[in-house]
């Protein structure tokens, strides 16, 4: 009994004097998003389905929209700077598809799963690997590549068959300075000919880190030194992740893919313990280097890196990405909007259409120093308590199995305060003591995230993007 009553006055000693947390004065809240899935209508209005959606994606938090990779109609890059949306731009520097001619060249076949397995005796073959831009007209560059410019390539035109192949004779180092230079060239010429402000690296661990660490120095040498740099290395143990961020000097940030993989087992895996639910992720091990995510376009299903997560799980999910202080969270287009159909089935947006209800309590509460309650294997909960420009705070409660409640603390300063769950998963009222706590509810296999219902802008949490 002594015990549990030295626990609750520690946490009331640590959190009744919030302005000398060096939380108080932190800045507004930021959220990337993922502005695309894969099967987006080919009917060439994409970006006007952006353009459109800006002023309300920026109302909702959104400060950074990732975009698709490069082709025309950047317009929507003035439109979200005029709206106070940043544009990240996707960066794929490890290929190249859409060739303008086939060259024959000497290769050998490799194992799929195995690059560095040779499987074939040398044969030639006839790849697409001719680019020779004849649209611009040498007006920003001179290069062409060629078969000598590549390591391989996965098709042969001459005999209609798909592999791996490995070209036979290494590329020259002569041609490693030449696509250093060209790519160096390109990404100057981008970042003065756009208004973006971040990139994402695609396929990270698929190309050498040195190269990747000279090229984001390149950047903020000669375009901007606070370019935001995301990395794609999908690796699912967090040592892969440390070590690419050390070989990179913490230059980049990288998707806590860890995380990803956790979120997915524990929503398949009844009685899961919520306890752990991040260990062994980069936003335990590295948060501020850690893009957290709870899906993207090449984890959909019928996609490559297929990565299903249990739809109850969803809501649960964002609430610990989007609500907790540690990350840079991400929210994907095809949950928020919903996925149309391709090899899997089409869907409607995730979190029964509650993620814009959390990403504005994001944007409006989730500030301040925070508290964990993560005592019980099947329900956790934390509690943000407000800073100087953001007061109001909100208590988060999650249940992996039945419905069930626990008592939290918020503070003296919000005795007498009626909070109310703003999902409205949980209909009731919690009523704050005359000492600071509650005692805040939360359903079977839910989320609860818990506001006083007089906090600023509790009345507009629930319109519609």
């Amino acid at each position: 009994m002594r015990e549990e009553t030295n626990k609750w006055r520690e946490i009331e000693e640590a959190s009744d004097d919030p302005e000398k947390s060096l939380a108080w004065d932190a800045p507004q809240n930021t959220l990337m998003m993922q502005g695309f899935e894969w099967h987006v209508p080919a009917d060439q209005k994409h970006w006007q389905r952006l353009r459109i959606a800006l002023p309300s994606l920026r109302d909702a938090g959104v400060d950074n929209i990732w975009i698709p990779p490069g082709c025309k109609g950047m317009v929507p890059s003035v439109t979200a700077r005029g709206v106070g949306i940043g544009i990240y731009w996707d960066a794929v520097l490890n290929h190249k598809a859409g060739a303008d001619s086939t060259e024959r060249f000497s290769t050998v076949k490799v194992d799929p799963k195995d690059r560095t397995i040779v499987t074939s005796k040398p044969q030639k073959i006839s790849g697409w690997v001719g680019f020779d831009f004849p649209g611009r007209k040498g007006k920003y560059s001179t290069m062409k590549y060629h078969h000598r410019h590549f390591n391989g390539v996965d098709w042969d035109e001459s005999r209609k068959q798909q592999a791996i192949y490995k070209t036979a004779k290494p590329r020259k180092y002569w041609a490693k300075d030449v696509i250093r230079a060209d790519i160096f060239k390109w990404a100057e010429w981008i970042g003065t000919e756009l208004p973006i402000s971040g990139m994402r690296i695609n396929a990270a661990k698929h190309f050498s880190a040195a190269f990747q660490k000279q090229f984001v120095d390149h950047l903020r040498n000669t375009v901007g030194a606070d370019y935001f740099i995301v990395g794609e290395y999908w690796r699912g143990h967090v040592r892969h992740l440390l070590n690419y961020l050390k070989v990179m000097e913490y230059g980049v940030s990288l998707f806590d893919v860890p995380l990803l993989g956790r979120f997915a087992v524990t929503s398949k895996t009844e009685g899961s313990d919520l306890r752990e639910i991040f260990r062994g992720t980069l936003v335990e091990q590295n948060p501020a280097h850690a893009v957290t995510f709870v899906g993207n376009h090449d984890t959909q299903l019928g996609q490559s890196l297929e990565t299903v997560i249990a739809p109850f799980f969803k809501p649960i999910a964002y609430a610990l990405i989007l609500l907790r202080a540690q990350g840079q969270p991400c929210v994907f287009y095809g949950d928020l909007y919903g996925t149309k159909e391709g090899a899997g089935a089409a869907s409607m947006p995730s979190c029964m259409g509650k993620l814009p209800v959390l990403m504005r309590a994001r944007k409006l509460y989730a500030y301040g120093d925070q508290r964990d309650y993560f005592e019980k294997k099947n329900c956790i909960g934390f509690v943000r308590y407000g800073n100087e420009y953001f007061t109001d705070g909100l208590a988060c409660v999650i249940s992996n199995m039945g419905a069930t409640y626990k008592r939290m603390y918020v503070g003296v300063r919000h005795e007498g305060e009626e909070w109310t769950d703003v999902l409205e998963w949980c209909i009731g009222t919690v009523f704050i003591n005359t000492r600071g706590y509650g005692m805040f509810p939360v359903s079977t296999k839910s989320v609860s995230v818990w506001v006083n219902n007089k906090a600023n802008g509790r009345r507009k949490l629930s319109r519609p993007l």
